[in-house]
């Protein structure tokens, strides 16, 4: 069996629950799932006594060992992460990473800020929230992770930050797998696929970017629509094949294999 550890830090628990517990219903292969809640932070979405009832804390699992974690992203772009309520609970889970997990996905926000913490690569921060699906572009194919992907696919994105690549470029433990020409650098590793971090949310269904956009209008955001997204008034689903198949090139290349780096020759 394996065992999958997902700290959830996006507002909406239940949703995002249901987005991965469909991925990894997905796949094939035995996955038992342990979702994360963290101690320090009330949330203001969810009833902290369902966390309590069906999460676990860091203090559950400190002493556990994973096959995999995922952290999710947060909408946090703007904060300095040392301004973040539950940072240095974060901090914890991710040094606890080093030794008690296999190999971690680093979502977003989750990605900003793991990309911190571990190479200390500053936050972009933009004007203009990155929005909409985006197409992709394969930079390096030597990487199992992308193994049976098209030259091109797509992913959504909802960020206002960007990773430069010549920041990503100076660590020499780095690699840049993927990006788009509209959204930029959107998938990194370090050498054997331990620490991955993406910038998109391939786990999104049809209607969360839909469910964002909404949001932000009624909080007098005004953004701009989603782009690439809607098919006339209706979200058209055009990424689940290919973040499936980045899941399973995960668990089998990076937790099934003990090598789980590269392709050799």
């Amino acid at each position: 069996m394996i065992k999958i550890l997902i700290v959830n830090l996006m507002p909406k628990k239940i949703e995002t629950e249901n987005q991965f517990l469909n991925i990894f219903n997905n796949v094939p292969f035995k996955v038992k799932i342990d979702f994360l809640f963290m101690e320090s932070y009330r949330p203001k979405n969810c009833d902290i006594n369902y966390l309590k009832e069906n999460y676990k804390s860091f203090k559950d699992i400190k002493k556990n060992k994973y096959d995999g974690m995922i952290i999710t992203g947060a909408p946090l772009e703007k904060f300095p992460f040392e301004q973040v309520s539950y940072w240095d609970e974060l901090v914890n889970i991710m040094e606890y990473s080093k030794t008690n997990i296999k190999t971690t996905i680093h979502i977003c926000w989750g990605a900003l800020a793991g990309l911190y913490y571990h190479y200390d690569i500053p936050k972009r921060d933009l004007s203009k929230k990155i929005f909409g699906v985006f197409k992709h572009y394969i930079v390096d194919k030597r990487n199992k992770l992308l193994t049976g992907f098209d030259d091109e696919f797509l992913v959504p994105h909802s960020r206002f930050f960007y990773l430069k690549s010549e920041d990503i470029d100076k660590v020499k433990d780095l690699d840049i797998l993927s990006k788009s020409d509209e959204s930029g650098v959107y998938l990194v590793t370090n050498k054997d696929n331990s620490r991955i971090f993406m910038t998109g949310h391939g786990e999104y269904d049809r209607y969360t970017l839909y469910n964002e956009y909404d949001r932000d209008i009624k909080n007098g955001a005004y953004p701009c629509k989603p782009k690439n997204y809607f098919l006339g008034d209706k979200p058209v689903v055009k990424w689940k094949a290919h973040y499936n198949l980045l899941i399973i090139n995960w668990i089998y290349h990076c937790i099934l294999n003990k090598k789980g780096g590269v392709l050799s020759g």
